[in-house]
C-alpha cells in the first residue's frame, strides 16, 4: 500500500520556479539573444572556413579576428555614450538592426556572385561594430526587465546564452556549410537578427527614458565620461584596474593554451577538441549554476575569490598536469567559474551606477577588457617562441626554473608561461581584496535605489 504523497517534491519544485519569479520580460529577450548569438556565431566560423579556403593563410583568419575585435574595442565608449542618448529598448533594437543591414548587404552580393574577401572584412568590421553597441544597451537594459535581486541570475543566463552559441556555432557551421554553402547560413543569421529585434519589440521596459539633453556633453566628451565616472570613485576605480589587470594576465596565458596541447600531444587534433568542449561545457555549467543559485550575497568577494580559482584551476593546474582528460578538467573547472566572476562585475554595476550612466560606463568596462587582449596576446607568442621555449629546451631562464613543476619536452615553456600568468591574476584578485576600497565596496559605494520588480 502507498504511504500519502510527499509535498517535499512539490515544494522543492515551488521554490526553484520562485527564484526565476518576475523574470518573464527578460526570459522573452534573452531566447531572442539566443537565437542572434547562435546565428551570429555559426555566421562567423563560416566565414573563417571561407577565408581559410581562398589561399589556405593564418594571416587571413587571424584578419578577420582583427576585423571584429578592433572596431568593438574602439567603439566601445563612443557606442556607450550614444547608448544612453535612446532608450534603452530603441539602443538595442538599433544595434540589432545594425547588425542585420550589415549581413543583408553581403548576402545580395553573394547571391549576385561578386562575393570578395575584402568585403567579407568589411562585414565583420559591421558586425564588430554593432556589437560594440549591443553589450552596453542590453547589460544596461537588464535592470530594467528584472528585479535588482535577480540580476545575478539574468547575467548568468546571457552568460549561458554566449557558451552556447560559441559551442554550438563552429558545430552548426561545419555542418551547415557542407550541406548548404554560405548562402544558407546567410539567411539563417537574417532570421535570428529578425528574432531578436522581434522579442525586444514585444517587451515593455521599466522607467526606459532617454538621457536627459540638458547634461549632454558633445559626443567625444560623452565618450570619455564612463573612463571618468569609474576612475572618480575609488571602489570602483580599484575594482576596474584589478579587472584590466586580471584581463591582461590571463589572456597572455590563454593566448599559449593550445599551441601548448598541440606541442605536447604531437599536434593532435582531437585532443584540442575535447579541451576546447571542455571550456564550452563549463562556460555552459557555469551561467546555469549562476542562474540557479543567484550568485554570492557577497560580489566583490565571490568575484575575487572566483578570479583565484579560475587562474589555479586554469591556468596554475592545466600547466602541471599531463594528459587530455587532466586538461578537459582543468578548464572546464575554470569556465565554469568564469561566469561568477563576469556576472558579478556586471551586477555591480548595474546597482551601483544611475541607469542614464549605464550605457557609458558598460562601453569603459568592455573597452578596458578588451583592449588588454591585443596587447597581451602580441607580447605572448613571440615571447613563447623567442624566449619559454627555448628556455625550456636548454633549462634556463624561469622555465628552467619551473622545470620541476611544469615539465619537460616540447610546449613546457609555454606551460611556464601559463603557471607565471595564473600566480599573477591570482596575485591581483587577492590584491585587490586587500584594498579595503575594493573589499568594503557596498559601504563606501552603496547601491542605488530598489530596482523595479521584472514580470
Amino acid at each position: 500500500m502507498g504511504g500519502p504523497p510527499s509535498s517535499k517534491q512539490p515544494s522543492q519544485q515551488n521554490r526553484f520556479i520562485q527564484r526565476f519569479s518576475g523574470m518573464g520580460r527578460f526570459s522573452l529577450v534573452w531566447c531572442g539573444q539566443v537565437v542572434t548569438l547562435i546565428g551570429n556565431s555559426v555566421l562567423r566560423f563560416s566565414l573563417v572556413i571561407q577565408a581559410w579556403t581562398v589561399d589556405h593563410q593564418v594571416t587571413q583568419v587571424v584578419a578577420l579576428s582583427l576585423c571584429a575585435l578592433l572596431p568593438q574595442m574602439l567603439l566601445s565608449p563612443t557606442a556607450g555614450a550614444i547608448v544612453d542618448r535612446f532608450r534603452k529598448r530603441t539602443a538595442l533594437q538599433l544595434a540589432d538592426l545594425g547588425g542585420l543591414v550589415a549581413v543583408a548587404a553581403m548576402t545580395a552580393v553573394y547571391f549576385l556572385g561578386d562575393l570578395h574577401l575584402w568585403q567579407v572584412y568589411v562585414t565583420v568590421a559591421l558586425l564588430g561594430a554593432a556589437a560594440a553597441f549591443q553589450f552596453p544597451a542590453l547589460s544596461s537594459a537588464v535592470p530594467l526587465l528584472v528585479g535588482k535581486e535577480q540580476l545575478q541570475r539574468a547575467n548568468g543566463l546571457l552568460a549561458t546564452a554566449k557558451s552556447v552559441a560559441d559551442v554550438g556555432g563552429p558545430a552548426l557551421a561545419g555542418l551547415l556549410v557542407v550541406t548548404g554553402g554560405l548562402g544558407v547560413v546567410l539567411w539563417i543569421d537574417l532570421l535570428s537578427f529578425a528574432v531578436a529585434l522581434l522579442t525586444v519589440r514585444l517587451v515593455r521596459m521599466d522607467g526606459d527614458e532617454p538621457g536627459e539633453a540638458g547634461t549632454r556633453k558633445r559626443l567625444g566628451a560623452d565618450s570619455l565620461e564612463g573612463l571618468r565616472y569609474l576612475f572618480a570613485q575609488p571602489s570602483l576605480r580599484g575594482l576596474i584596474l584589478v579587472f584590466f589587470t586580471v584581463n591582461l594576465v590571463m589572456v597572455f596565458g590563454f593566448a599559449v593554451v593550445q599551441p601548448m596541447i598541440l606541442a605536447r600531444t604531437g599536434s593532435d587534433v582531437s585532443a584540442l577538441a575535447s579541451v576546447n568542449a571542455g571550456i564550452g561545457a563549463g562556460g555552459i555549467a557555469g551561467g546555469l549554476l549562476l542562474a540557479a543559485w543567484g550568485g554570492p550575497k557577497n560580489r566583490v568577494l565571490g568575484m575575487m575569490l572566483g578570479v583565484v580559482g579560475m587562474c589555479v584551476s586554469a591556468q596554475i593546474a592545466t600547466a602541471v598536469v599531463h594528459g587530455v582528460v587532466a586538461w578537459t578538467a582543468a578548464m572546464l573547472v575554470g569556465a565554469m567559474i568564469m561566469p561568477i566572476v563576469n556576472g558579478s562585475m556586471q551586477s555591480i554595476i548595474q546597482t551601483k551606477v544611475p541607469k542614464d550612466r549605464q550605457g557609458r560606463v558598460f562601453g569603459a568596462v568592455m573597452f578596458v577588457s578588451q583592449i588588454s587582449s591585443p596587447v597581451a596576446m602580441a607580447f605572448s607568442g613571440p615571447l613563447a617562441d623567442q624566449v619559454f621555449e627555448p628556455q625550456a629546451a636548454t633549462g634556463t631562464g624561469l622555465a628552467g626554473l619551473l622545470r620541476p613543476l611544469v615539465g619537460t619536452g616540447p610546449g613546457s615553456g609555454m606551460a611556464a608561461m601559463l603557471f607565471i600568468a595564473g600566480l599573477l591574476g591570482a596575485g591581483a584578485a587577492l590584491w585587490g581584496l586587500a584594498r579595503r576600497a575594493v573589499r568594503h565596496i557596498d559601504v563606501l559605494t552603496p547601491d542605488l535605489e530598489k530596482q523595479p520588480a521584472g514580470g
